[in-house]
C-alpha cells in the first residue's frame, strides 16, 4: 500500500468518529433548545448555543481534514495542510467570542435570577453531559499535535464542563441560593476555557505567520550543525511550520575551503539526518557555499548584489 493510501486508511476511523460526534451534538442542540423552552432554563439554552458551536467546529474539522490530505499540485505546491490551521484559528476565536457572551449572560442572571423547572432541566442536562463526555472520549486521542482537532476537542470539553454546571444548578435549583450557582460556576468554567482558547489562538497564529516553532533554539541548532561538520558555517537560517507536525528549514551552509566537492552530498545528507533526528525538521533545503554569500549572520538579510552591465561597468 502506498504512503498516501496508508494515510487515507488510517484517517478513516477518525472521520467516522467526527461524523458520529457531529450527529450526536446536533441531537443535543435540539434536545436542549426544547428543554430550555419548556423549563424556562437560560442555562440549557446557553448550553445549546455551546453545542451548536461544537457542531460548526466539528464540521470544519471534518472538511479541513479532507482538504488537508489532498496531494501537492501546481497551484498548491505544499498541498492544503494549512487549511487545518486556519480552521483552528477560526475555532479558537469562536471559543473566545462565545465565552464572552456566556459571561455576559451569567452576570445578568446573577443580577436577575429566574425560577426554572428543575426536573426537566436536570433530565436534559444529564443527557447533554453524557453525550458531550462521550464525544470528548471519541476524539481526545486524536488531538495531540493537530491544532484543528485540538480546537474541536476544546469546544467539546468546554461544553462538557458547562453541562456539569447545568446539572449542578438543576440539582440545587430548589435551594434558597440555587439560582445563583449556575451563573457563578459558568463564569469560572469560561475563565478556565479562555486560557486554553487563547493558547490555541496563539499557536495557530504563530504557524500562519511562519514563526519559529515553539521551544526551538536557533543558536543551539546552528552550533549543533557546526559541531557535526567542523569548519562549516550555517547561516541565513529560517525555520517555520507548514502545520504543527511538519517543520521546515532553509539555510546557507558554507563549507570549509579544503573540503572536496566529492564529499558534498555526504555532508548534506548528514546535516539533514541530524536536523530530522534531533530537531524534528522533516523538510530541509540547504544552499551549500564555498566562497560565501557575503554574510554570516544567523538570520541573514537582504544582500547587496553587484552586477556588471554588458559594457563591463558595475550596475
Amino acid at each position: 500500500m502506498s504512503r498516501n493510501g496508508q494515510h487515507r486508511h488510517d484517517a478513516e476511523p477518525l472521520e467516522k468518529r467526527l461524523v458520529a460526534s457531529i450527529a450526536l451534538n446536533a441531537l443535543i442542540v435540539v434536545a436542549e433548545v426544547a428543554g430550555g423552552l419548556i423549563s424556562g432554563s437560560l442555562a440549557l439554552l446557553s448550553d445549546a448555543v455551546h453545542n451548536l458551536s461544537d457542531v460548526a467546529a466539528l464540521v470544519i474539522a471534518f472538511v479541513a481534514r479532507r482538504l488537508g490530505r489532498r496531494p501537492p499540485s501546481h497551484r498548491h505546491t505544499y498541498g492544503l495542510g494549512r487549511v487545518e490551521v486556519m480552521a483552528a484559528l477560526f475555532n479558537s476565536a469562536t471559543i473566545l467570542v462565545v465565552g464572552t457572551l456566556i459571561v455576559r449572560s451569567a452576570v445578568a442572571r446573577l443580577l436577575h435570577p429566574e425560577p426554572v423547572l428543575g426536573g426537566v432541566m436536570l433530565a436534559v442536562a444529564v443527557i447533554g453531559l453524557a453525550a458531550n463526555l462521550f464525544s470528548v472520549l471519541l476524539l481526545k486521542g486524536h488531538a495531540h499535535g493537530d491544532l484543528n482537532m485540538r480546537a474541536a476537542v476544546l469546544h467539546l470539553f468546554q461544553d462538557t464542563l458547562s453541562s456539569v454546571a447545568v446539572v449542578m444548578a438543576a440539582l440545587l435549583s430548589g435551594r434558597k441560593y440555587g439560582f445563583y450557582l449556575d451563573p457563578a460556576v459558568s463564569i469560572v468554567v469560561v475563565v478556565f476555557v479562555f486560557f486554553s482558547g487563547w493558547r490555541l489562538l496563539r499557536d495557530a497564529s504563530r504557524v500562519l505567520l511562519e514563526g519559529t516553532p515553539e521551544g526551538l533554539d536557533l543558536e543551539a541548532l546552528r552550533e549543533d550543525v557546526q559541531q557535526l561538520v567542523p569548519g562549516c558555517d550555517l547561516h541565513h537560517i529560517h525555520v517555520w511550520e507548514l502545520r504543527p507536525d511538519h517543520r521546515m528549514l532553509t539555510a546557507h551552509l558554507r563549507l570549509a575551503d579544503d573540503m572536496p566537492l566529492s564529499a558534498l552530498e555526504d555532508v548534506l545528507e548528514r546535516v539533514r539526518d541530524r536536523l530530522k533526528s534531533r530537531w524534528d525538521i522533516s523538510h530541509v533545503t540547504l544552499e551549500p557555499e564555498r566562497v560565501g554569500c557575503g554574510g554570516s549572520s544567523l538570520l541573514g538579510g537582504a544582500a547587496t548584489v553587484t552586477r556588471a552591465n554588458p559594457k563591463g561597468h558595475e550596475a
